[in-house]
């Protein structure tokens, strides 16, 4: 039985591994790492089919380690145990080279499963190296999260999945006996959402399911053959990205109805409470900020609500919330002043903070003149004193533009009252 595409295409060496150049590239931050054999516990976080268990099998190849690995969807704290015992049999045998222990979907693991990694990891007995698709921070307990480096995997990009293909043409076992032209592939890449493993089965099927050696790859052919009229929803697949997505620009644009079909559609689908519930507070700060502060205090205490009483009537408090957002007056202010001031701070460096408002906790510093100048605006009327809090180098720079919105046109009218040297 001929193993899948995707699996005799998979790469065993860093030297066939396609993309993620800023990991494992010549200058990539892992480069030397593996091939020096000195690895670290990792997570890898990054969309379903970029390479991560390719990449831990690549490391344990190059590192000649041995290599354990678990599912979290099917296992258990007993399986845990059980491959940390088979682990620790191999110690003495190696030395700074200990077993790999590969963990797929590792966010899917309990609290209790993470625990009973720690000892191991700890002691050294085992080298984790755990995939996800979501976000670590929000996934993985902090105990484990500390021991470990993450590291991001990007998206493929176009040219990386055109890549793959040709690779397939070119090179596999099987399909290089057809004469086959990618004559169109926008639906192919479409369908594909990205994921590389995904892209590979499908062309397999495109080729092994026409009967003639000379095949014309066409967007009509790939809609022919991958039936996709009943969508399903798919929690680490496009739809997930595309669902959100909706999700979130219908609230940005303020129409309730959309907000809450595509809420209802991640609900239908088993979508995590938690990622919709995180969605909402970023999108609360974000796209309303300041217009209607109340906005994050809404969205912070939905996160909280959803994440003690879980599905179903988790449904209720985040449809009353995504309600409240979409109708709620948009500003993007604040996240546009945060761009700009760190765009700033990238392009003039380490400015000196001015004397007049530094920290003079010691006599040296005091007669440094650290402080010297300093106006306390309690002191003056309405508590308020022009003074510049800038460095000299970009004195006078506005950074926050008031929103139009009611809310926010007060706050500009006050900083236009106080502020000269703004053009607010």
């Amino acid at each position: 039985m001929n193993k899948p595409l995707a699996e005799r295409l998979r790469p065993q060496n860093l030297e066939s591994y396609l993309s993620q150049q800023h990991l494992v590239g010549k200058n990539g931050s892992l480069y030397s790492q593996i091939k020096n054999g000195i690895i670290p516990s990792l997570i890898f976080w990054g969309p379903p089919g970029v390479g991560k268990t390719t990449l831990a099998n690549i490391i344990a190849n190059e590192s000649d380690r041995p290599f354990f690995t678990l599912s979290a969807i099917s296992s258990g704290v007993k399986d845990v145990r059980e491959v940390i015992e088979k682990a620790k049999k191999q110690d003495g045998l190696f030395t700074t080279k200990n077993p790999i222990l590969f963990i797929d979907e590792i966010h899917r693991f309990s609290k209790s499963q993470q625990d009973s990694l720690l000892g191991a990891v700890e002691k050294g007995w085992i080298t984790l190296i755990g995939a996800t698709t979501e976000n670590p921070s929000f996934e993985v307990i902090p105990a484990l999260l500390s021991r470990c480096q993450v590291y991001v995997l990007n998206e493929f990009s176009k040219d990386d999945l055109l890549a793959l293909l040709k690779k397939a043409i070119d090179e596999d076992e099987i399909i290089s006996k057809k004469k086959i032209e990618l004559k169109e592939t926008d639906s192919l890449l479409r369908i594909s959402g990205g994921d590389a493993r995904k892209l590979l089965n499908i062309f397999e099927l495109l080729i092994t399911s026409e009967t003639e050696d000379e095949i014309s790859i066409t967007n009509d052919l790939v809609e022919q053959k991958v039936q996709q009229n009943t969508v399903r929803y798919d929690k680490t697949g496009e739809q997930h990205y595309d669902i959100i997505s909706a999700f979130i620009k219908s609230i940005r644009g303020s129409d309730p109805n959309a907000a809450v079909y595509w809420l209802a559609r991640m609900i239908e689908g088993g979508e995590d409470v938690k990622f919709i519930a995180r969605r909402l507070l970023i999108l609360a700060s974000e796209d309303i900020g300041n217009a209607n502060p109340t906005a994050i205090i809404m969205a912070n205490n939905t996160f909280q609500a959803v994440t003690t009483i879980g599905y179903p009537e988790a449904r209720i408090i985040l449809s009353q919330c995504a309600i409240y957002l979409a109708t709620s007056p948009k500003s993007n202010a604040s996240y546009m002043a945060i761009n700009k001031a760190q765009k700033l701070v990238k392009q003039t460096g380490d400015l000196s903070v001015p004397l007049s408002i530094r920290n003079a906790p010691t006599k040296l510093m005091k007669e440094l003149n650290y402080g010297k100048d300093y106006k306390y605006a309690h002191n003056y009327e309405d508590g308020f004193v022009e003074h510049e809090f800038l460095p000299k180098e970009i004195e006078g720079h506005t950074l926050y533009e008031p929103g139009n919105n009611k809310r926010e046109q007060s706050i500009r009218d006050f900083l236009k009252s106080k502020w000269k040297k703004y053009k607010y």
